[in-house]
Formats: C-alpha cells, sequence, structure tokens
C-alpha cells in the first residue's frame, strides 16, 4: 500500500463506504422489489424515479412517489414489504463484491486505515449483506440512517460513523455512487469519492472513477493529504 502521515491515534484515517452500488450492486433486486409494491398499490415505478431514489429512507422515497399525506402507517407497510422482498432476492440469488471492492477493503485493512460503512440501507438489509459477504473482517463500525433519524443529503450518518472510528472528518474519505450520498459528504467537510454507474454517468465529487478497480493506488493517502 502507501505511506500516508497518521493522525493522533496512529491510524492513517478513515474510509466511509455506501453499500448498494458501491460495495455490492443489485440494484435489480431493488427494481424488482420497488416495482411489484407499487403496482400493487395502484401506480407505475418509473426507472428515473427509481434511479432518484438511491441514497435515500425508504419513507422518503414513498412520499416523493405518493405524495404527503400518505398515512405513515400505509407508509411502514409499504416500506417493509419492499424490504421483505428485497432479502428474499438476495437469498435466493445471493450477493458478490463488485469489482475491486473486496481488494480495496483488505488493503485498507492491512494499511492500518479504519474503515465503516455508512448505509441508507435498512438494518436487515444490511445484516443480510454482512452474512452472505463476511463484511465483519473488513469494517470497524457500521451506522444506518434509520440508527440517526436521517437519511442521506444529510451528513449526520457520515458524522456518527466518523466518531465511531475515533477520526477527525477532514481525515475521512466517503466512497459513494449516489449524489445524495456525495452531497452528505461535502455537507460532512470530507472528501468523497463517485464511482459510475449505469444509473449514474455523471457525478460531482473530489475524485470520479468508472469502478473501484480504476481508484489509483495513492487515492486515499491523495485525498487526506499523505505525502
Amino acid at each position: 500500500m502507501t505511506h500516508t502521515a497518521k493522525t493522533s491515534n496512529g491510524v492513517p484515517g478513515a474510509v466511509l463506504w455506501d453499500l448498494d452500488g458501491t460495495l455490492i450492486d443489485y440494484a435489480p433486486y431493488h427494481w424488482f422489489a420497488w416495482r411489484e409494491v407499487m403496482a400493487e398499490a395502484g401506480h407505475q415505478l418509473h426507472p428515473r424515479d427509481f434511479a432518484d431514489s438511491f441514497g435515500k429512507r425508504n419513507d422518503t422515497i414513498l412520499h416523493g412517489l405518493l405524495g404527503p399525506d400518505v398515512p405513515p402507517d400505509v407508509i411502514q407497510q409499504m416500506s417493509d414489504d419492499k424490504e421483505a422482498r428485497y432479502r428474499r432476492y438476495v437469498r435466493e440469488r445471493g450477493l458478490e463484491f463488485l469489482p475491486g471492492a473486496e481488494q480495496w477493503l483488505g488493503r485498507l485493512r492491512e494499511a492500518g486505515w479504519k474503515q465503516a460503512l455508512a448505509s441508507s440501507a435498512p438494518p436487515e438489509n444490511i445484516d443480510s449483506s454482512f452474512q452472505a459477504l463476511d463484511l465483519r473482517r473488513y469494517l470497524d463500525a457500521v451506522v444506518s440512517a434509520e440508527e440517526v433519524g436521517k437519511g442521506k443529503p444529510d451528513p449526520a450518518i457520515f458524522l456518527q460513523a466518523a466518531e465511531r472510528v475515533g477520526v477527525a472528518p477532514s481525515r475521512c474519505v466517503v466512497v459513494e455512487d449516489a449524489p445524495a450520498g456525495l452531497e452528505g459528504a461535502r455537507r460532512a467537510g470530507m472528501k468523497c469519492v463517485g464511482v459510475l454507474s449505469s444509473h449514474f454517468a455523471e457525478l460531482v465529487a473530489d475524485l470520479v472513477v468508472p469502478s473501484l478497480e480504476a481508484l489509483p493506488a495513492r487515492a486515499f493517502d491523495e485525498l487526506v493529504g499523505g505525502p
């Protein structure tokens, strides 16, 4: 790896990872689940609306699609139904890391970087991913939007993750695939890496790459001001 100047607690810095679309890409599972739930409610889900939902909490997504006056119990029921369908697809079809993801998790771990997951996914979905891919061997902390009570682009999830791993925001790098997450990173005062996908061909970040495989070897060191 590289030789980065270390923080006062002896670590080079921290990398805060998004989950869906960054470490794993199971957008098709989310698409199938959302489409089924919306169809049963009498609504057609368009691909653009689906793409716009990335990085957001389910209640925000549903109010955006159905309007602000839908009762909370209906929103919760539809959200729970959608996530149960998603997890069924995960169980039936499995999960895999995106290209380069597992290699970077391992390299950063070996180099002494702190790593945390900062995901808008419901805790049950995060748990299913952890079980399928044994993510705990790489990560020092996990923070969900449900836990902090605010979804991206609010910076709360990233600030909480930085606090959990004991690294100042200025020495944290967020890795995201969606505009909402990258905006949240900027609001948190953190550097960010945008990973392009079929859903977002353009992103605004300190560094934008077509995939994690294309991430330069010294990318994280240089983003936090390493030598």
